[in-house]
């Protein structure tokens, strides 16, 4: 438990943000099942998972600078990751479409999941601002990637029986 604390620490670029929110969850609380669309426009479901921890991190928006090098960190250390029986599960306000984009110019190999309407953020008492729009350019074409939220960035590592063991807003 303690290596997985000290990997996560090291892949967490963090920002702290105060919740205003009344529903915000803590360590030793349980997190009910969710569901979102993913990046391939599947519903992925949390109860699907077997794994002895998941790490659900939210971030503000898809290809952004500080949102891609947190992507990449957990890219990066699957192999670590995967040694200590965690899954990560990535959670934005943005579009299926920005996600299957932003997944695929990164190579990132674990779920993007589309919180556009804040229902998952809502659940974790992640607090949430409106969305809003980015323009970036993609191998010579340009697209309009949009929001329907966006979500601060915060990190949670739940347990086997879905209990938060860490958390870092």
């Amino acid at each position: 438990m303690k290596n997985f604390i000290i990997v996560l620490t090291f892949l967490v670029i963090g920002v702290n943000v105060n919740s205003q929110e009344s529903n915000e969850l803590s360590i030793g609380d349980e997190v009910s099942h969710f569901s979102a669309f993913d990046d391939r426009g599947n519903v992925w479901k949390s109860s699907d998972l077997n794994s002895d921890f998941l790490v659900v991190y939210f971030y503000p928006a898809a290809m952004t600078g500080g949102c891609t090098k947190q992507a990449c960190a957990y890219r990066d250390d699957k192999t670590s990751l995967d040694e200590l029986g965690a899954s990560v599960v990535a959670v934005s306000g943005d579009e299926v479409k920005n996600l299957k984009i932003f997944k695929e110019s990164y190579q990132l190999n674990f779920p993007l999941l589309s919180d556009n309407e804040g229902n998952i953020s809502k659940l974790f008492g992640v607090p949430t601002n409106i969305g809003g729009s980015i323009t970036r350019e993609i191998n010579g074409e340009n697209f309009l990637l949009n929001r329907g939220i966006t979500a601060p960035r915060w990190t949670f590592v739940l347990d086997k029986n879905r209990k938060i063991i860490y958390k870092n807003c």
